[in-house]
């Protein structure tokens, strides 16, 4: 970047909330802060925070920008669309206050709850759903029955669907009483229905199902219908594994 072009990357640091423009300085000059892979220990350097990887202790700091990255923890019965010809409820009542154009990122089945990324950013969208980029999911489901450890085998090394094998990063027992179990699934699989599919396979209709996690993205304390923006670290993260 030539002499005067982009932003002063203090001022970049403070920002994105890192630290004031004296301390983004300190940690400037303590080797702590890379641009696009290489370690800066100078002052004058200038970025383009729309386009320039930046980390602070290893770290990736999103770049500030006009895109829009938001967490909804969707209801069950709500449709995942941003708008429903049958007025049953959807997406868009949530982001009614929202003057960005969102879409949402993949899809949850109406009668599925929990975590849902919506943006603004094409790309991010697009890359975020792809599966060769593998970013994991984690799902809790209550299903029928007990589950014998064969069975978390079988969810493990691969169930053969309509549509073509299906396959479990990882599967975990919660609880189990009464005839219920509670299970702990992550799957980088995006096909649709694909975890009532699963676990239909193996003879445990799932009776509820709930998205936990989206990559780093917790759902944490976020209740049933709220709405938060993604903090600077989940964010960073997730730029990273889709390699933006």
């Amino acid at each position: 970047m030539g002499e005067g072009e982009g932003v002063r990357l203090q001022k970049v640091l403070a920002q994105a909330g890192v630290a004031s423009r004296r301390n983004a300085e300190i940690l400037i000059e303590q080797g702590r802060v890379e641009v696009d892979g290489r370690v800066v220990t100078e002052f004058g350097v200038r970025v383009d925070p729309a386009v320039s990887v930046i980390r602070v202790d290893g770290e990736r700091i999103p770049p500030t920008g006009a895109h829009v990255y938001l967490v909804l923890n969707k209801p069950r019965g709500v449709v995942t669309t941003m708008s429903d010809p049958q007025g049953r409820p959807c997406i868009a009542d949530y982001v009614q206050d929202r003057q960005e154009r969102l879409f949402h990122i993949g899809r949850l089945d109406t009668d599925t709850e929990g975590l849902l990324l919506l943006t603004n950013h094409g790309e991010f969208a697009h890359r975020l759903t792809h599966p060769s980029y593998e970013v994991s999911k984690t799902y809790v489901a209550e299903v029928d029955g007990n589950v014998k450890p064969g069975v978390l085998r079988q969810l493990l090394d691969g169930i053969e669907l309509e549509d073509g094998p299906a396959r479990a990063d990882t599967v975990k027992v919660i609880s189990s009483i009464r005839g219920r179990t509670l299970i702990q699934i992550s799957l980088h699989e995006g096909r649709n229905r694909i975890v009532r599919r699963m676990f239909d396979a193996v003879g445990h209709p799932v009776k509820r199902l709930t998205r936990t996690a989206i990559g780093p993205v917790r759902r944490g304390n976020l209740h049933t219908g709220e709405l938060r923006e993604l903090d600077p670290k989940e964010l960073g993260q997730l730029l990273d594994l889709v390699e933006l």
